[in-house]
């Protein structure tokens, strides 16, 4: 082996992606709401860019290719000398302050900076720790009592039960014991919680509300519930304690046997435990409320489907001629100014094209979804027709990526409600006559089907797989269990009514 440094020349092809073509993407990705919040940083950022007045004239809009040249010239030594700005009326602003100080001098931009925006703040409302917490301060617990509580309380998760075992619960209290001085009672070393003081404690929390709060599983759950409402010792209380797991697999017979009691009775025991809730917690999650505003609105007009863009509240921005006037006396500049204002300039101008870039895109796409689920708007969900990103990208000439940033997390608002434009896309199957049909369509009559069935005879996979033959659907019974078991609908023999 021969060791020392070499050179070797070869060709190797690569792939470098612009970071201005980054931008561009994250814009196509972004929902409305984001996109308005990072055009509004963008004017506070950058001085070329100003809002257009409702009132203006769309001609502004020749600025772009003007600030174009413009910007190429920037960077380019001064062949003659340049005429004179037209005065603004501005003459006492330091101009080259504003422009490389970061902005912050009046001028004609402080009308638009005056328009603050307010972010809305949403009230913060009381979670489950706080419920229980204020409900444990009016029991007279002792300081050791207290702590052990919150090491309860700080380990419910969301749905209200208990996220780890007694143990650990045990085990962690113990472990900062020794640093809670206020425990103390003497100068001594303070004794660790035991078994029976982590037992007591958790059946103080087992009668906090809401009931069946602390519970270890779905069992304890529904018997706190059951405790709760009085009900020890009655039937509901009996097929929980003593046959769960017969109890949640519906095996109505044997529980009747079992117990001595006619199938009904059992029946109408488990429609009272099906009442209870198995994750108290929930109805006090902090979880914040979430807005949709449709980026798209599809409306029908005279016989005939309109697409518009929501972006009413978005800001149009175009090129502020006062900065461009300024940067157009090169001679005031140095260098490295140029540079820098060439930079900005530029970056003005192909935000201004990027956003009409993204309004095109956003419209192309949702004008071919229109053309290809016009079934569906006409008769609902049962003429919803297969379609796929790649199929949309074909059509309207772009890479599927982008196709999948422009449908991602948008809405659209249609005669049919509001809906993400991934409800659009889906799989499909072929029907006897040749046409296809899409797989949320299939679900839905799947649904249907189940929610008109006999309850005492309910339909099984393959009775649903023969009456969707019949309207010329070709599906397989594992295809038909698939799609039941997505839409949360139990087997028949648990569907079935005594």
């Amino acid at each position: 082996m021969k060791t020392g440094l070499q050179q070797h020349t070869g060709l190797r092809q690569e792939l470098k992606v612009n970071p201005r073509l980054y931008q561009a993407m994250d814009l196509l990705y972004m929902p409305l709401l984001d996109l308005q919040q990072h055009l509004k940083q963008e004017l506070l950022t950058n001085p070329f860019l100003e809002l257009v007045e409702p009132e203006e004239d769309e001609g502004d809009s020749d600025d772009t290719d003007e600030a174009t040249a413009e910007a190429q010239d920037l960077a380019e030594p001064e062949a003659t000398a340049e005429a004179e700005p037209e005065k603004t009326g501005d003459d006492d602003v330091d101009w080259e302050a504003v422009l490389l100080d970061g902005f912050e001098t009046g001028g004609q931009r402080e009308e638009h900076e005056q328009r603050e925006w307010y972010e809305p703040v949403t009230v913060d409302a009381r979670d489950l720790t706080d419920h229980l917490t204020e409900q444990l301060a009016l029991l007279d617990l002792s300081a050791r009592q207290a702590f052990l509580a919150e090491e309860f309380v700080g380990n419910l998760n969301d749905d209200g039960w208990l996220a780890c075992s007694l143990e650990e619960i045990r085990r962690g209290a113990n472990e900062v014991l020794a640093h809670e001085a206020e425990l103390r009672d003497h100068d001594g070393p303070v004794p660790e919680f035991t078994e029976a003081e982590v037992a007591a404690m958790l059946a103080i929390i087992h009668d906090l509300d809401p009931p069946g709060v602390g519970a270890q599983n779905l069992r304890e759950c529904l018997l706190l519930q059951l405790r709760a409402a009085g009900q020890q010792g009655a039937l509901a209380w009996r097929l929980v304690e003593d046959a769960f797991e017969e109890l949640i697999a519906h095996r109505w017979s044997e529980l009747a046997k079992r117990f001595g009691i006619a199938a009904q009775e059992v029946q109408a025991a488990a429609d009272e435990i099906a009442k209870l809730d198995p994750r108290p917690g929930l109805r006090f999650s902090a979880g914040s409320d979430n807005y949709i505003i449709p980026d798209l609105v599809v409306e029908k007009i005279e016989g005939h489907y309109h697409i518009f863009l929501n972006d009413g509240n978005l800001p149009r921005l175009k090129l502020s001629r006062i900065y461009q006037d300024i940067a157009r006396d090169k001679k005031r500049f140095d260098a490295e100014s140029k540079d820098f204002i060439a930079s900005k300039l530029n970056s003005a101008n192909w935000m201004i094209q990027a956003i009409e870039q993204r309004r095109q895109t956003m419209l192309k796409v949702m004008h071919h979804i229109v053309d290809r689920q016009r079934d569906f708007f006409e008769r609902g969900v049962q003429g919803l027709r297969p379609l796929t990103l790649r199929e949309v990208a074909e059509a309207v000439g772009m890479h599927e990526s982008t196709v999948s940033r422009v449908t991602n997390e948008k809405f659209v608002q249609t005669p049919r409600g509001v809906l993400p434009l991934k409800f659009f896309f889906s799989s499909g199957l072929s029907t006897a006559d040749g046409d296809d049909v899409s797989a949320r369509g299939i679900k839905d009559q799947i649904q249907k089907l189940v929610a008109g069935e006999n309850a005492k005879d309910p339909l099984t996979d393959q009775a649903i797989v023969e009456i969707l033959q019949q309207t010329g659907v070709q599906i397989a019974r594992r295809t038909v269990a698939k799609y039941r078991d997505q839409l949360g609908v139990l087997p028949a023999r648990m569907r079935k009514r005594v």
